[in-house]
């Protein structure tokens, strides 16, 4: 529990103190760099034939008054250049890079410009509907496009030292708090897709200036209130709406139902929420408020017991792009959008730094492994909105219109293109998510392999990090402390799917027992000294997983899982008609790795049986049962990896016998 302000919160690593160097991880972070970072920068430039339009760049061309125009796209539009700008200053952060900076710096200028003289800066409204700021919060995204563009110039201040867009977004800051409030002639409101209550954390973070820690906890507090400042907005406008059906009078899709230390289930769109949970998190912590971190803890409860799919999806309607009811999780219908389970990682780390409980870095890491990883291609310029767990392509785009949303192959870009940047920003910044300092603890929370300076004991201290993780579970680490930090304990993740594990100290077995164990974390502490090697080695055999009764869409279904890696059937190895292989209890499901295939991995082999289909010869229905099965070699990989071998059906789970 948080028990006082700033005591009791893991500070951020600065990314140029993690240099990562991990199989695994360094392709996808190249990739952010050398291919997803440029062909955005494409993309919001609209070079991307291929591709729908975005208009971002543009947008903000006009409003600056460098061109003329109309503006184009949704009215959160902005958002996609601050993700960009973010994603651009993690990897300038992480390492130089002259050309790319310039880059960031022309676009910077731009947004400068077309910063208004109040401090007010949003392209939409500025070009579209100039007289009627502030006037729709509930769908307009005016504070959601304001948070992003805060993250952006905190994280580029931090990778440079310049000040230009912190300065830009400062203005911007003192701007919404003028607005902003209970006090005589404030908007008593807040936004309509959480993201600013986050983002003036950071800026609070980055200056130092308590009036954005009020104006986020304000954000915070206000939510929820009565009457409905959604409802009083709407009556102000005589009922006009900007969206279709009228997002203002649902109070639950925004959980502006009731104050959020009141909400105990997660409900309504996915994203909100989970950016919702991140900023309440992050003011829990700032300010010692125990009552918003058990709010927190609730939500966090109900999403990951009753709510999340095996892959770290989350929000299994396609309506409202929302969370639905406890244990409805289908997984042909589902939404699971990318976007969610990156506020689910983001989620997460925030209660992590407040806690380190090794559940919040198993979800993490689920989500990490399994969705993100899984919403780009392999190539960096093929995303997916949506995470299906079941996938016909027959079904999709066809006229069973509830399918329209599932794509059986990933796209270019998205007229709502909030994901791919998203992606990015969170690989390019994934340094800071591997380790935590907290009170004298250097707690280690993923495996990835690289190098780390950390602070704690009072000294800097070395830690270098090596392994094969995923494919399997030996870890290694060297501690390289300086002279004052020698004293301080090293505390190691055992993740929840890990069944057995062992630990050795310098060549010397280290007992795993409830007095080393804390929270899921092993903690030695000692007196170190440069050279000391921690070796874990996590079992990493395959698992059948079964889900709680309750589902309805896995009644009499398995899912494999190795690892932190859920596994699915593909027809690129396994034919068509997925939904007629039953794997038998008994069948022994044996790990093969596979150096050529998607970039190496390790799949999953099994013995199964396959309906006779083919003997069926009664028609529609019968009172006769499908005549037995035949055998029918099986191999799974894993889900991040589908849909890079064309299109295909795709399952991961499986009849069981």
């Amino acid at each position: 529990m948080v028990k006082s302000a700033n005591t009791a919160y893991a500070a951020r690593v600065p990314l140029h103190q993690v240099h990562i160097q991990d199989e695994f991880w360094s392709y996808y972070i190249n990739l952010v760099r050398d291919v997803v970072v440029p062909y955005q920068w494409d993309a919001l430039n609209d070079r991307v034939n291929s591709a729908e339009p975005s208009g971002a760049v543009r947008n903000f061309k006009i409003a600056a008054g460098l061109e003329q125009g109309d503006f184009y796209g949704m009215v959160f539009q902005d958002s996609d250049i601050a993700k960009w700008l973010e994603a651009v200053a993690y990897l300038l952060e992480s390492k130089p890079d002259p050309a790319l900076e310039d880059i960031a710096d022309g676009l910077i200028d731009i947004i400068a410009m077309a910063q208004q003289e109040d401090g007010y800066l949003n392209t939409y409204f500025t070009i579209k509907e100039p007289g009627q700021r502030w006037t729709n919060l509930a769908e307009c995204h005016e504070l959601y496009c304001a948070g992003h563009m805060i993250e952006a110039g905190v994280a580029y201040y931090r990778a440079t030292g310049k000040r230009k867009l912190l300065d830009v977004v400062s203005r911007f800051a003192d701007h919404i708090d003028s607005v902003f409030g209970t006090d005589p002639g404030k908007l008593a409101g807040y936004d309509g897709h959480q993201e600013i209550e986050l983002a003036l954390i950071k800026l609070y973070q980055a200056t130092g200036n308590e009036r954005y820690l009020r104006l986020g906890r304000y954000f915070v507090d206000q939510r929820g209130q009565k009457p409905s400042f959604y409802a009083i907005q709407l009556e102000e406008r005589g009922g006009k709406t900007h969206w279709p059906g009228n997002v203002a009078l649902d109070l639950e899709y925004s959980q502006s139902h009731v104050p959020v230390r009141e909400q105990d289930k997660a409900i309504g769109h996915a994203v909100r929420l989970l950016y919702m949970l991140t900023g309440m998190a992050d003011v829990a912590a700032e300010t010692g408020d125990d009552s918003l971190f058990a709010a927190c803890r609730r939500l966090w409860d109900n999403i990951v017991t009753r709510q999340m799919y095996i892959t770290g999806g989350v929000g299994s309607m396609p309506q409202g792009e929302a969370f639905s009811f406890d244990y409805d999780l289908p997984n042909d219908t589902v939404y699971a959008e990318t976007c969610a389970s990156i506020g689910l990682i983001f989620f997460a780390q925030r209660m992590l730094r407040i806690s380190p409980e090794a559940p919040f870095a198993d979800v993490m890491e689920r989500a990490l492994y399994n969705t993100v990883v899984g919403g780009m291609s392999r190539d960096g310029k093929h995303f997916f909105y949506v995470n299906p767990l079941e996938v016909d392509p027959k079904a999709c785009g066809g006229a069973n219109r509830k399918y329209d949303h599932i794509k059986p192959v990933r796209q270019e870009w998205f007229g709502c293109a909030c994901c791919p940047p998203n992606v990015a920003r969170l690989l390019a910044s994934l340094g800071e998510y591997i380790y935590t300092v907290h009170e004298g603890t250097l707690y280690t929370h993923l495996y990835i392999g690289g190098e780390a300076q950390l602070e704690v004991g009072g000294g800097k201290v070395k830690l270098k990090q090596a392994s094969n993780y995923p494919w399997d579970g030996k870890i290694r680490l060297e501690v390289e402390p300086d002279g004052a930090a020698g004293s301080f304990a090293l505390a190691l993740r055992i993740p929840g799917w890990c069944k057995r594990a062992s630990l050795k100290l310098n060549g010397s077995a280290y007992p795993l027992n409830d007095q080393t164990v804390v929270n899921g974390y092993v903690r030695i502490e000692r007196e170190w000294a440069a050279g000391d090697v921690v070796e874990l080695d996590l079992e990493m055999p395959v698992q059948r997983i079964y889900s709680h009764p309750l589902v309805r869409a896995n009644a009499g279904k398995v899912a494999l899982q190795r690892g932190p890696l859920v596994y699915c059937l593909e027809e690129a190895d396994n034919g068509a008609n997925l939904h007629e292989i039953v794997l038998p209890r008994e069948a022994e499901l044996t790990a093969v790795r596979e150096e050529q295939l998607l970039g190496g991995v390790v799949t999953v082999r099994s013995e199964a049986e396959k309906l006779r289909e083919e003997d069926w010869t009664n028609g529609l229905y019968s009172p006769e049962a499908v005549p037995g099965t035949k055998p029918h070699p099986v191999k799974f990989i894993p889900y991040y990896a589908w849909a890079n071998r064309g299109e295909g059906e795709m399952t991961v789970w499986v009849r069981e016998r």
